[in-house]
């Protein structure tokens, strides 16, 4: 039986008062919320280009998002009640 949901992504990114871009993600997945973070500080030898510090902010809260998913999946699965294949089998949830 196939298998689909969506899980909605809000991103918000705002500069504070000493220049620093910060980026806040939020997952929902219906179920669960997990929040994100990142951030993006332009050294002050380097032009200051509003969109380089919007990606380098999201794409770390993005990398911080994608951490705690796989920390979410690794405790789910150590709470499965199945036993743990051997080195020779292969697991499908391989982390």
């Amino acid at each position: 039986m196939p298998h689909t949901l969506e899980w909605k992504v809000r991103l918000h990114l705002f500069e504070d008062d000493d220049g620093t871009t910060k980026a806040r993600l939020v997952l929902d997945t219906g179920s669960t919320e997990l929040t994100a973070h990142g951030a993006a500080h332009c050294h002050p030898a380097d032009s200051n280009i509003p969109e380089i510090g919007d990606e380098l902010a999201a794409g770390r809260a993005l990398n911080d998002l994608a951490r705690q998913l796989l920390r979410v999946a690794e405790r789910d699965i150590e709470g499965m009640d199945t036993p743990r294949p051997s080195a020779r089998q292969n697991a499908a949830w391989s982390l």
